[in-house]
């Protein structure tokens, strides 16, 4: 199986923005002032932090990854090596209530019905972004 070329290289804020889906480019104008106050400001940016257990396989991850996240299996199993090897990692960053909608959905998600001692869904995190 390929896995791809990871580029380990820091992304900016409106590179980060730009993957979550967020068209605006940074303006040499300055802020938009349209009477909306805060609207044109940046949000915060969050990672959703999935935490590894013992009660979960690789297929179980990768299968929740791609249902969630619509994430490939090739970038839903480098996920679940990173996971298992380090005991977290980032799945998504974006905006508070994203993370905290797709929180919901990866602890709604329920057992491995591979592991018979799996009793519920993965665990995961939410974090600002700024942090560590």
């Amino acid at each position: 199986m390929t896995l791809g070329r990871y580029d380990a290289r820091p992304l900016t804020r409106w590179a980060l923005r730009r993957q979550c889906g967020h068209d605006d480019e940074p303006s040499e104008q300055g802020p938009r002032d349209d009477g909306r106050a805060g609207r044109g400001a940046l949000e915060p940016l969050y990672h959703l932090v999935l935490l590894d257990d013992d009660h979960h396989t690789y297929a179980y991850v990768i299968e929740m990854l791609g249902k969630v996240f619509g994430y490939g299996r090739e970038k839903a199993f480098v996920l679940a090596r990173m996971v298992d090897a380090e005991g977290r990692v980032v799945v998504e960053t974006a905006e508070h209530e994203r993370v905290t909608r797709d929180q919901r959905k990866i602890h709604s998600y329920g057992p491995d019905h591979r592991i018979p001692a799996s009793k519920g869904s993965m665990s995961a995190v939410v974090e600002p972004a700024e942090a560590r």
